[in-house]
């Protein structure tokens, strides 16, 4: 048994080891326990020309511009896709894991992605434009998470498409067909109109508590050649509680 333990941590390294010694009886005698993080929140100290929601929605407002901003809980998710959230990992669910998830952050169970819902009503100016490729989300412990477009999500469904026929394929057109409806799209949003669409990041890291969404720049005014020429840089700021569930399921917050 010996000759076979030290030939384990030779090829696949101390973090195998562990798994490699609970399978041969030799047991684990302590493990870290794992990591909880809460839901997304508005937090205080926002800018001027912010204003918070009862429902979480934090919102810039100039003139009568408003650009709201809201994070997604993977419930409201499920709820808002009920028909696509039923089947576990079959479900076509884009923005979660469906009734897979369990609501824990750990190394076992993480969200998919994390989804804000972003809303324009323009009552100001002759035409507005955000993109999605420049909004990105920064944290207190100094990571970066940019916005995910179209194209890098479609290759991360692409990988459950296997052999590009049968169920796994229609699912995979399922998934892209509901994100091509309702991710936000760098589209102008004219006078008198609104638009609205989910913002998705990668899942957070377990220890990101404090958080703010960035739109470098929202274009507000363009000369002749569509170019802008005012912009406006909005800071969304949040929090989320963060911890350790202990195995009788008591969430010690940090």
């Amino acid at each position: 048994m010996a000759w076979l333990t030290t030939g384990i941590v030779q090829r696949l390294g101390r973090w195998t080891v562990a798994a490699a010694a609970v399978a041969m009886g030799l047991g684990v005698q302590h493990c870290a326990y794992p990591h909880y993080a809460g839901p997304i929140r508005p937090a205080d100290g926002q800018a001027e020309e912010m204003s918070v929601a009862d429902d979480g929605t934090v919102t810039f407002t100039r003139d009568r511009l408003e650009v709201s901003l809201r994070p997604m809980t993977d419930e409201e998710l499920n709820r808002q896709f009920a028909s696509q959230s039923q089947a576990g990992p079959k479900s076509t669910n884009p923005y979660t894991f469906a009734d897979a998830d369990t609501g824990v952050v750990s190394p076992l169970s993480l969200g998919r992605f994390t989804v804000f819902r972003l809303r324009v009503k323009n009552y100001a100016y002759p035409k507005v434009r955000i993109d999605p490729a420049r909004i990105v989300l920064r944290t207190s412990n100094r990571r970066e998470y940019w916005s995910l477009g179209f194209g890098q999500l479609d290759s991360y469904f692409r990988a459950y498409a296997i052999g590009y026929r049968g169920n796994e394929y229609n699912r995979y057109q399922e998934r892209l067909d509901v994100l091509t409806r309702t991710m936000f799209r760098r589209e102008a949003v004219f006078s008198g109109q609104e638009a609205a669409g989910y913002l998705v990041f990668p899942v957070l890291h377990p220890d990101v508590e404090e958080l703010r969404v960035e739109v470098l720049e929202a274009d507000l005014r363009f000369d002749y050649r569509d170019e802008p020429v005012e912009t406006a840089r909005i800071n969304y700021r949040f929090r989320r509680d963060i911890g350790r569930v202990t195995p009788e399921g008591v969430v010690l917050k940090r």
